[in-house]
């Protein structure tokens, strides 16, 4: 996918609020932007480094630019707009990139779903009338040794889909989870059982009860505006 706007070079002074960052242009003024990622953006908002962002024309936003990429360990970028990962995934489906979710004649998204009135980010319908739910989970997380983690922080909403995409499996239906990686650095991922233990505990339940779980990785370009998913990356336990 291509952002609409060129993406701009700046450096991050600090995040705050959760959904703002100050960065200082290469002129030298200080803009405050709009940080699209609700997590704790672990090993990703470290002063002084890198960003990339892009600007809207929409005249209405209180912020007009919008932080979508962030250089860590001086080497490797990181796209930390978690609203990007529905997107790249349903791309890397409909290009053909995401070989196991291939075959299938509709898709949908937002789709409500369950006992507990939630909504499956993509559903994929076939002719014949079988179906795949797919849960797409942003991983920006990477420690040494290429390895991603997934979550950066305590989520009840995870551990929640976890138990609702073994319900998709237990009623006959196929349940898949897609980490969608956006790191570069990151070669395998896994649970952050270190930040989270009763996520990488339902994730192995999971597994175990029909749930498919995989990860591909992104790959950026700067000059061309752009990212996309182009390799499956290996899930470890």
């Amino acid at each position: 996918m291509h952002f609409e706007d060129q993406l701009k070079q700046a450096t991050l002074i600090k995040r705050y609020k959760r959904f703002l960052a100050d960065i200082r242009l290469p002129d030298g003024e200080i803009v405050t932007i709009h940080c699209p990622n609700t997590g704790s953006m672990k090993n990703c908002q470290d002063p002084g480094s890198k960003v990339w962002y892009t600007t809207s024309q929409n005249a209405k936003r209180k912020y007009p630019n919008t932080w979508q990429f962030v250089e860590v360990d001086s080497r490797y970028k990181v796209g930390i707009n978690t609203g990007l990962a529905n997107k790249l995934v349903l791309e890397a489906i409909e290009t053909g990139v995401i070989k196991q979710l291939q075959e299938y004649s509709a898709i949908r998204t937002e789709v409500p779903y369950g006992i507990q009135n939630s909504r499956i980010d993509i559903l994929l319908e076939a002719h014949q009338g079988t179906r795949s739910f797919v849960e797409v989970k942003n991983v920006s997380l990477g420690v040494e040794g290429g390895l991603g983690l997934f979550p950066d922080a305590t989520t009840t909403r995870g551990q929640k889909h976890l138990r609702e995409l073994m319900e998709v499996s237990e009623s006959g239906e196929r349940a898949v989870l897609v980490f969608c990686i956006q790191h570069e650095g990151i070669e395998r991922v896994g649970p952050a059982d270190c930040i989270d233990p009763e996520y990488g505990r339902l994730l192995r339940q999971a597994i175990n009860n029909g749930v498919e779980v995989i990860a591909y990785g992104a790959e950026f370009s700067i000059d061309a505006s752009g990212i996309r998913l182009c390799k499956e990356l290996q899930v470890t336990l």
